[in-house]
């Protein structure tokens, strides 16, 4: 049965990391802060753990989860790593980089999380509470982001507990994430290719640069779901969204960028880094908003543009 009472919030200090510990010692489910989005964290070697991630979200059984792990010696535990892996591990871990590496035959991990595929996706975050909690539990910890399945992600302690209520076992308030975005999610092919999953953060461009290797183009549905965000329709406030707009028309509530204003705005400067950290912020907004639906001004495809695009167009489809 579904819990409906408020879940508990924490501080993100030492009696709170401790207090979220024991939740996932016990195979429970904790929203907690990173760099990127508040992640729903649970034990990623219980298949009973992972599961209850599954439930909360209503997230589908073939779409993976992204595995978090302190440092590179934990992730050689659970996946395979060649040179590029660790040349990626040395440039951007811990950070907002997701590597799907092929899955160790003994890795301890429950099935789940990889949704039936051969791979294992594997991140090394940069924020303090996520590294305590994983330091503190000793465990890989599975975590997607910490809302309903298909809606916008989180990037507040109050985004999580709205969408997620008393599905979640415990929050960690870490306040506001910094980026706002979810992590770049890279492939690395055993041809010796690799494909940028999902945009984020760090752009194709600055792995490119690590890697020296043409960038594949990312996946085709041929190849289906490969890794977490991969869905056509992803991120959706539930209004119907248009893009491109410069200026909004009767009834929609307006997402502004640089000179167009909107009701609210990515950022007044266009500065995209500020754009990226405040997309999940401005949606959430719009959804409360009463207007029907929603337009986003234009967005550069450039830089972290490309990744706040393909949230854009998924967060449309």
């Amino acid at each position: 049965m579904v819990a409906t009472k408020p879940p508990v919030r924490v501080r993100a200090d030492e009696s709170g990391i401790a207090a979220a510990a024991e939740v996932i010692a016990r195979g429970g489910t904790v929203a907690v802060p990173t760099e990127t989005v508040y992640g729903l964290a649970a034990r990623a070697d219980s298949a009973d753990a992972v599961a209850g991630i599954y439930r909360a979200k209503g997230r589908p059984d073939f779409n993976p989860l992204i595995v978090h792990v302190p440092d590179v010696a934990a992730a050689e535990q659970l996946a395979t790593f060649d040179a590029r892996a660790r040349l990626l591990a040395e440039a951007f871990w811990p950070g907002a980089l997701t590597m799907v590496l092929p899955r160790r035959g003994d890795a301890v991990l429950a099935a789940a999380v990889s949704a039936g595929l051969p791979t294992v996706a594997l991140r090394c975050p940069a924020h303090g509470a996520m590294q305590a909690l994983l330091r503190v539990t000793g465990l890989a910890l599975a975590a997607p982001s910490a809302n309903r399945s298909g809606g916008v992600s989180p990037t507040t302690a109050d985004h999580v507990a709205a969408s997620l209520g008393g599905r979640v076992d415990l929050i960690i308030d870490g306040g506001a994430t910094e980026q706002g975005l979810e992590s770049t999610i890279v492939g690395l092919r055993d041809d010796g290719t690799w494909a940028v999953l999902r945009p984020g953060p760090i752009t194709a461009d600055a792995i490119a640069r690590v890697l020296g290797d043409a960038v594949e183009a990312m996946t085709s549905d041929a190849r289906g779901i490969e890794a977490p965000g991969q869905l056509a329709s992803h991120y959706a406030p539930g209004k119907p969204v248009r893009l491109g707009a410069q200026v909004a028309e009767p009834g929609e509530f307006h997402i502004g960028f640089g000179a167009v204003a909107g009701d609210i705005s990515l950022s007044t400067s266009g500065d995209l880094a500020e754009a990226a950290a405040r997309l999940y912020a401005c949606l959430h907004a719009a959804a409360d908003a009463e207007d029907a639906r929603i337009a986003v001004a234009p967005i550069p495809e450039q830089g972290i543009g490309i990744a706040i695009n393909d949230r854009l167009r998924r967060a449309a489809a």
